[in-house]
């Protein structure tokens, strides 16, 4: 059976994601603190924290934007990566 999805229309800002990773014993924590600034910032339409048990000393907040990402300091060590949404289903 064929996937459908849905594709940015011309003339309609693409929404945005951004993914941050931190690895250590605090990461979890750190990103928290990050995450609790991201509702504050325009554009921010939700976020997510995540960890896994095969790799407990990395933490990942994966973040959902509907405007320009925020300018936020970072933990250092942390690397961050933002990917434009061309299709969702």
């Amino acid at each position: 059976m064929p996937v459908s999805a849905q594709v940015q229309p011309a003339g309609v800002p693409s929404a945005q994601v951004w993914y941050v990773e931190l690895r250590g014993a605090e990461a979890a924590g750190q990103l928290l603190a990050v995450m609790e600034e991201l509702p504050s910032q325009p554009g921010f339409l939700g976020a997510e924290l995540l960890t896994s048990p095969a790799q407990p000393a990395l933490a990942l907040l994966a973040s959902r934007w509907a405007a320009a990402l925020p300018v936020l300091d970072l933990p250092a060590g942390a690397k961050a990566w933002s990917f434009v949404v061309v299709a969702t289903r």
